[in-house]
């Protein structure tokens, strides 16, 4: 009954319902960007159907038709539906590569927090060593090092980006294993596995949560920013990076090479991180994350 009533404290009416959350303006603006980009990816090769990776240079660098809506690259290919496609790439991959890193840093963060002694100490080591370095340059040196290729690419940013989900929750741990419901949940005869998974991983969830929201744009242009500078996706993928680089050296002639991807690339991360703000808000979770 005191595990019971422990738990429900941490759930009392202080969380704001589902539909709540919805109605806050950023989450509203922020899904609205993101909904409009799934229609996009999913309804946009109904209407024009063009293999964005066939080369025509018969009609290399045209302008806005019915046929090609926003035009031709310098490959002849149709920009549209290279930004269409790029968008399920540099979405999936991001949306990957979030999910990874949660699954490798909210089990070491809950082992470090809660069983503490060598290792916590051991975990932490490894963490404060890679933090070090600003966490691109990482993941650039880890990229060169692999090779330039998508797959090595997501095991670069997935070695470096479990660290700050491994911090963080470490640091809810520690706060929550001294109060009374984990207490009571180890007088009860619960097992270590018992008190993680059980009790302190819904402790730790809305705060990561929140913050894989944010880390989402942030992942998104290290993604486009490794592919521009060619460790990430390789010709002729049409991902949003990718798509920057090929269009740099037409930028005074031909911008729009590199507007359309540019301005895709900060809708998306505009929207993640209105997402983001609006949830930490909405679950006030600021405290547990700093």
């Amino acid at each position: 009954m005191a595990t019971a009533r422990g738990k429900s404290s941490l759930s009392s009416g202080k969380s704001p319902s589902f539909k709540r959350l919805l109605r806050r303006p950023g989450i509203v603006a922020g899904s609205s960007i993101l909904v409009l980009m799934i229609l996009l990816i999913v309804f946009g090769p109904l209407f024009v159907r063009n293999d964005p990776d066939l080369v025509n240079m018969a009609i290399r660098l045209q302008g806005p038709s019915l046929a090609y809506p926003f035009g031709t690259d310098q490959l002849g290919r149709c920009l549209f539906s290279r930004l269409v496609e790029g968008a399920g790439s540099t979405l999936g991959i991001s949306s990957m590569v979030i999910v990874m890193v949660m699954l490798i840093g909210i089990p070491l963060g809950l082992l470090s927090g809660y069983i503490g002694g060598k290792v916590d100490t051991f975990l932490m080591r490894i963490v404060d060593g890679l933090s070090v370095l600003p966490d691109f340059l990482l993941v650039i040196a880890i990229s060169g090092f692999l090779g330039p290729s998508m797959e090595n690419m997501v095991v670069s940013i997935v070695l470096i980006n479990w660290l700050g989900y491994a911090r963080i929750v470490r640091g809810i741990v520690l706060s929550e294993r001294e109060k009374d419901y984990i207490t009571a949940a180890e007088v009860a005869g619960g097992n270590t596995w018992t008190v993680l998974w059980r009790h302190l991983l819904p402790a730790v969830l809305p705060p990561v949560l929140v913050y894989a929201a944010l880390d989402i744009g942030k992942t998104i242009l290290v993604i486009s920013s490794l592919s521009y500078l060619g460790l990430g996706a390789q010709p002729p993928s049409p991902e949003w990076g990718a798509m920057l680089n090929d269009g740099r050296p037409f930028f005074q002639t031909q911008p729009e090479l590199m507007i359309y991807p540019g301005v895709a690339i900060m809708l998306v991360v505009i929207a993640f991180n209105l997402i983001g703000e609006g949830l930490r808000d909405g679950l006030d979770v600021r405290g547990k994350q700093g």
